[in-house]
């Protein structure tokens, strides 16, 4: 009998794939104020270079928005990067179903279902980003390219400054 593999389906498809990254867990509540800051400082990982992924709902149909945790998702942006007018975050129960992940473990990485993927253009300047691996409490390095790569990636300038 098959043995199935270990890991998350987002760690599942970076091995599958061989892309060269890095796991890297940490403890942090996913409730906690500044969840992004304290994940990097946890990390040791400089704030711009950890990206939170975030669904959308753009004109009926969910969009994944990869941007800095130092910034917000600019949702106008969003919008006219995946060719529509209007974009709201999108429910929560949505967002899980969709992806097959929980809040604060969901990874644009082996989404249960394959969702159109926008990822912030500061992503472009950086050799690692540091996204969920899947869960809570753990993030995979990897390179910006093999990120849009895999999840067929359109590259914008989709973040907000912090509100």
């Amino acid at each position: 009998m098959a043995r199935k593999a270990a890991g998350t389906p987002a760690t599942v498809l970076l091995s599958a794939e061989r892309v060269a990254h890095t796991l890297h867990p940490y403890e942090v509540s996913p409730d906690a104020p500044h969840y992004g800051a304290l994940v990097a400082e946890a990390l040791g990982v400089a704030p711009e270079k950890l990206f939170k992924t975030l669904v959308a709902d753009v004109d009926g149909r969910l969009v994944v928005g990869v941007v800095p945790v130092t910034g917000d998702l600019d949702l106008k942006a969003l919008a006219s990067a995946a060719g529509g007018k209007r974009a709201s975050l999108a429910d929560r129960a949505a967002a899980e179903r969709s992806s097959g992940y929980v809040r604060g473990g969901i990874s644009p990485l082996g989404q249960r279902r394959r969702l159109p993927t926008v990822i912030d253009d500061t992503a472009s300047g950086l050799d690692l980003m540091y996204v969920s691996a899947g869960r809570r409490g753990l993030q995979v390095a990897l390179a910006p390219a093999d990120l849009i790569r895999l999840t067929s990636g359109i590259v914008a300038p989709i973040r907000a400054a912090a509100s």
